[in-house]
């Protein structure tokens, strides 16, 4: 019987979430904060890239957790991963 996408993507991520969880939180949170701060001072596109990298990774964070999260919880989660989204684009897409 073939493993439906939800179980092999969350199979696959098993490690990478040990990994995540086995670093402390402060590191991990100023990585993402590095990377927030890559995202809003460097030139186009790397701005950009570098908040693709971020709404990737809230993306894989939301998909991992969706079935567990309530609604508002939900909304929340996917506002930040549109915003993240929509600031990448503004940052790639060249102004004109």
């Amino acid at each position: 019987m073939a493993l439906s996408f939800r179980s092999r993507l969350e199979h696959a991520s098993y490690p990478w979430v040990e990994r995540l969880n086995a670093v402390p939180r402060p590191v991990a949170l100023g990585g993402l904060v590095v990377l927030l701060a890559v995202g809003i001072l460097a030139p186009r596109p790397w701005g950009g890239i570098a908040f693709l990298v971020v709404a990737a990774f809230v993306g894989w964070l939301l998909f991992l957790t969706w079935q567990r999260l309530t609604l508002p919880e939900r909304l929340m989660r996917t506002a930040v991963l549109v915003l993240a989204v929509a600031v990448a684009v503004v940052r790639i897409v060249p102004a004109g």
